[in-house]
């Protein structure tokens, strides 16, 4: 256990007792030795944590103490940080910017004890896989998913043929290596899939999508697209 989960273990088990904890009793839930016990405890007193007592008389926290919101626990930080990695090394730009300023939201909102899992973490998301560039700004996508709006695209298919589409947009699967739109196609009258970096255009319409969000996902699951979709992921 690295000494910031300790030290986030130390508050857990001092507010979960109504009583002073020995420093000995700490030391064996955490399998520590006594001194290492003891540094930990003066780190928390060092960071103002509200805990009193001493080795030999035993330890408590003050009742009123409660954890700040983004008291996470390393495990939790380390998932909110892989996943903000991998969302600014493989999302679009607009994206990318969000999950790189959340990393640094939570390096300054998390208390000091936990900033080295946020600051010095070992952890990312590596990937050796070339994304293709999208042909226009995928941010277009996500505002009319939020306004529940169709869109106009111009569209280039595998042989190079453009179409115009008027589509009502599902959802946005990221990839390795591509970001794709699922959409209801007013032109097919069915569900289609189109890859981001084929289209050539969009314009985010005044019109609303007649179907409500829920609907439409649950339609676009039972599809035969996302079913051949799902064929070719698990294939």
């Amino acid at each position: 256990m690295r000494r910031t989960e300790r030290l986030f273990r130390i508050i857990q088990v001092l507010r979960s007792h109504q009583r002073p904890v020995t420093g000995g009793e700490l030391a064996v839930e955490l399998e520590v030795s006594l001194r290492t016990l003891y540094r930990d405890m003066a780190e928390l007193i060092a960071q103002r944590v509200p805990i009193r007592g001493e080795a030999g008389t035993g330890y408590v926290i003050d009742s009123d103490f409660d954890m700040p919101p983004m008291m996470l626990t390393a495990d939790e930080l380390e998932a909110a940080v892989l996943g903000a990695t991998w969302v600014a090394a493989r999302g679009d730009d607009a994206l990318a910017r969000g999950a790189r300023d959340l990393i640094a939201k939570l390096s300054a909102a998390v208390p000091e004890v936990l900033r080295p899992v946020v600051l010095d973490s070992n952890i990312s998301a590596v990937s050796f896989v070339r994304i293709e560039p999208d042909g226009f700004d995928v941010a277009q996508v996500r505002a009319a998913l939020r306004l529940r709006r169709k869109l106009d695209i111009a569209y280039v298919d595998a042989e190079g043929r453009t179409s115009g589409r008027r589509i009502w947009p599902v959802a946005i699967a990221y990839t390795e290596q591509l970001r794709l739109i699922a959409a209801w196609c007013e032109l097919r009258q069915d569900f289609r899939h189109f890859r981001a970096d084929r289209v050539q255009g969009c314009v985010v319409l005044d019109q609303a999508i007649p179907q409500s969000a829920r609907k439409l996902f649950s339609d676009w699951r039972r599809s035969d697209v996302h079913c051949a979709a799902q064929r070719g992921l698990q294939g």
